[in-house]
């Protein structure tokens, strides 16, 4: 516990950080033997959500609400995934995306810890909706971002135009940076996966380290760089593909 009140985690209009040590754990509705942390939010100003799910031994999860879709990244331990009559075994790296009113059931034996992504599904003219996508960040073949070989970007899911929302993984190493401050349409989730760094976040610096949240509001202005001795690693979410007049599009 952190003496005098001090925190590192920081709510603002239009970005808020998260640190582990701000959790709260809680029942979630529907799913069994498990607790969930809420870090981003519609009360927060968010077009969607994203938690932790920590799953003891024999957990279940619940469905989302209707007409939302789901992308689940294994932190930690063994998540085994019922989808269109398959059983899929997903270990720390893997992942799953699962459309908007997929049935699909995902248990544990053993425990673990799931980062997930929610956003209602915009489809878009006559394009079908997406496929569910199962893989592992391991296999994805990470490219230099704006041919920069020292911050390298996986793209986890498809860039075709079905899809609404994006997931990718950075990682930076020790001194690169995102080379300008970026403003744009598209809002951001970003969970920390591992190392430090500093964020710009509109006009204030925060600096960040493996565990921490991070939302990112449309228009945010927002750079990071990394520091330390390893490389800094992040997932994010972000808004694609949709009429910015749309709500929640980007």
């Amino acid at each position: 516990m952190n003496p005098f009140g001090f925190t590192r985690s920081h709510s603002a209009r239009n970005y808020a950080v998260i640190a582990p040590e701000s959790h709260v754990p809680a029942a979630m509705p529907h799913w069994t033997n498990t607790s969930g942390i809420i870090v981003i939010s519609p009360p927060m100003g968010a077009c969607f959500a994203q938690y932790f799910a920590l799953m003891n031994e024999g957990g279940t999860a619940g469905p989302p609400l209707p007409g939302n879709q789901r992308f689940v990244f294994v932190e930690e331990g063994n998540l085994q995934l019922e989808l269109e009559g398959q059983e899929i075994s997903l270990e720390p790296g893997g992942y799953a995306y699962i459309p908007a009113d997929l049935s699909h059931a995902m248990v544990t034996q053993t425990g673990c810890r799931l980062t997930i992504f929610e956003k209602r599904y915009s489809s878009l003219g006559d394009h079908e909706s997406p496929a569910p996508i199962t893989g592992y960040e391991q296999e994805v073949i990470a490219e230099p971002f704006m041919d920069d070989p020292d911050a390298m970007l996986k793209t986890l899911l498809p860039t075709t135009p079905e899809f609404d929302m994006a997931v990718n993984l950075f990682t930076f190493q020790p001194g690169a940076a995102l080379p300008l401050v970026e403003v744009h349409v598209m809002e951001h989730g970003l969970l920390m996966l591992q190392g430090k760094g500093i964020y710009r976040l509109d006009q204030d610096w925060h600096p960040v380290q493996a565990g921490d949240v991070i939302w990112m509001a449309s228009y945010c202005p927002q750079w990071f760089t990394a520091v330390g001795k390893e490389p800094a690693r992040y997932l994010y979410y972000k808004d694609v593909g949709r009429d910015p007049l749309e709500a929640g599009a980007g």
